[in-house]
């Protein structure tokens, strides 16, 4: 008898190409021909046609051009057709789920929880014929669905290659659950190639963290399973193959490992700075593999968190970075939202010294941010009215300074001084859908930003920017028929109000308070170093793909790419 195994399975969906195959689907033509998307003077992605002729990442648009004449570029810095794609690819992913729990990182991953699924399949199993099983996608009718074969994974696993696995009574209840999560995964791939034109790398496995992983072992537009053993045996010297497959990468590629954690890791183990540049490849010195610092001596919880606690630090972060050092991941997959957990615009600048050049970007953001709102926020009514799904609570404007010059005229890389950040509640005029966008923005500038945006730069000589960025957070949905929605009633919500007044000093904000989770605010009173973005964020924190200036060729760098642009720049001509 198969003992219980309350373990989730966990689908991961990496879109291949997602820029460029946006624009593939908008004109089939450019499917056949080099394609390049251009984001000011470089290319952020290009697709396998124009990567088979030599182009890559981050190349500048004339060195291309010189690679490859022929090469077809498109600009894309506005992104409202990406994201358009996005949502509507998620929409089709969500579609298959029986529950709510499909969440998006970025415009081109996306996470689903199947576990309610898998666990109804396998009790429809008929283990004297596991050849011909068939998989039921839906609980009202169960001739919707597809055959499979039980016995057996679907596409690649690691470790690879990988025994079929006995069938009948032999096969654990894990492998049984990831033999059908494989399955479910191919047919969802192939639906979202057959229906939707996209390609996606996928990883199957218990949790986020190793499903993400275990989808890079093979790309693209293949999907790859994590076997078991899952956990270590006693009976011999074998580790579990979660062990096997963490311990090889490099502590930097952990997702949930920020930036400066990987740093002080690093320099603990090495017992010395890393020698290599931020941003970069490590060098084979530099690198720190994850078998290594955890078998160190005396490594465990309570010595990370003296690595990494500190004043901002989670009090947690200890147990977090020592599971995840071990492959072990609890966070659940968020369930599907009506509206984004916050709305953010930026943009990065070679350089902005003057208040009245500030003023002007601000109004270029406000104007983008107000018609986000519009899109994202409001429902059209059947008389031609529109109605807001969510309200944000709270305005926040963030900035970051670039490095001062070295002695040498070069710039130190722009994350050692990170962004300052100032919040305060969201004016109701942004909510008068009877005013124009260019009016509220403007006036969302005058009225707010230029007031947040002195108090975080008071002196006249604030230096130079290289990023501005505007968000509204905290979102209150308004009543319906969505599950997530407050649904509260009015007269209600009134009376609380006057309730809250009668209590609160005057002049305070004391109902906003930042709240856990990623749509919380700083607090407003106080300018605030934001911290390191943690991996499960949502595409909407920060979510432009303009974030960093390199201080070489002056082009505005993706942040995901700064890695293959500073090795770009160290390669020999």
């Amino acid at each position: 008898m198969l003992r219980r195994d309350d373990r989730r399975i966990i689908i991961h969906f990496d879109y291949d190409c997602f820029y460029a195959s946006v624009l593939e689907a908008e004109n089939p033509a450019l499917k056949s021909l080099p394609l390049a998307v251009q984001q000011k003077q470089i290319i952020v992605t290009c697709n396998y046609e124009a990567r088979k002729r030599g182009l890559r990442k981050l190349q500048l648009i004339k060195e291309a051009k010189q690679i490859c004449p022929e090469v077809v570029i498109i600009l894309g810095e506005d992104l409202t057709k990406f994201r358009d794609a996005s949502k509507a690819l998620y929409a089709h992913l969500r579609s298959f789920l029986w529950g709510q729990k499909a969440e998006r990182l970025g415009f081109d991953e996306v996470f689903m929880d199947v576990t309610d699924m898998i666990n109804h399949n396998v009790g429809l199993l008929n283990p004297n014929d596991l050849v011909h099983s068939f998989f039921c996608l839906d609980q009202q009718d169960p001739t919707q669905g597809f055959e499979f074969d039980a016995t057996k994974f679907c596409g690649p696993t690691f470790p690879s290659p990988c025994h079929n696995p006995p069938g009948g009574d032999r096969m654990d209840l894990l492998t049984y659950r990831l033999v059908l999560g494989s399955h479910l995964a191919h047919y969802i791939r192939s639906s979202l190639d057959h229906e939707c034109g996209y390609t996606a790398t996928v990883g199957i496995s218990t949790s986020k963290l190793l499903a993400k992983l275990v989808g890079n072992v093979n790309k693209p537009n293949i999907q790859t399973t994590l076997i078991p053993p899952y956990t270590h045996s006693f009976d011999n010297a074998d580790l579990s193959n979660v062990i096997q497959f963490i311990d090889d990468h490099e502590v930097g590629k952990i997702p949930g490992i920020g930036f400066k954690s990987a740093h002080k890791l690093r320099t603990y183990f090495l017992r010395r700075e890393p020698t290599s540049q931020p941003y970069t490849e490590r060098d084979h010195n530099d690198q720190v593999k994850v078998r290594d610092l955890r078998l160190s001596p005396g490594m465990g919880a309570p010595k990370l968190l003296d690595l990494l606690g500190g004043a901002g630090a989670p009090k947690d972060i200890g147990v977090r970075i020592w599971e995840l050092l071990n492959g072990v991941d609890n966070s659940e997959v968020l369930e599907a939202r009506a509206v984004p957990t916050q709305i953010s615009i930026e943009d990065s600048y070679q350089g902005i010294n003057h208040f009245e050049e500030a003023k002007k970007k601000l109004q270029i953001l406000a104007t983008s941010l107000v018609k986000r709102m519009r899109t994202d926020l409001v429902e059209d009514n059947d008389d031609g009215t529109g109605r807001w799904l969510a309200h944000p609570r709270t305005l926040r404007l963030s900035t970051r300074q670039r490095s001062p010059r070295n002695a040498d005229g070069s710039r130190e890389y722009s994350y050692a001084n990170g962004r300052i950040s100032r919040s305060a509640p969201a004016p109701s005029f942004l909510f008068n859908l009877g005013e124009g966008i260019e009016s509220i923005a403007e006036k969302l500038v005058e009225e707010s930003l230029v007031s947040m945006f002195r108090k975080l730069h008071p002196d006249k000589s604030f230096g130079e920017l290289s990023l501005i960025n505007i968000a509204v957070t905290n979102m209150v949905e308004s009543a319906g028929d969505q599950k997530q929605s407050s649904g509260r009633d009015i007269g209600q919500m009134f009376k609380n109000q006057e309730s809250s007044l009668k209590k609160r000093p005057e002049g305070t904000y004391s109902d906003r308070q930042p709240q856990h989770r990623q749509n919380s605010s700083p607090s407003w009173e106080a300018n605030t170093p934001l911290d390191e973005a943690t991996w499960e964020e949502s595409e909407d924190e920060e979510e432009s793909p303009l974030a960093h200036t390199c201080d070489i060729c002056g082009a505005h760098i993706p942040a995901f790419a700064l890695p293959a642009h500073a090795l770009y720049h160290a390669a020999p001509d």
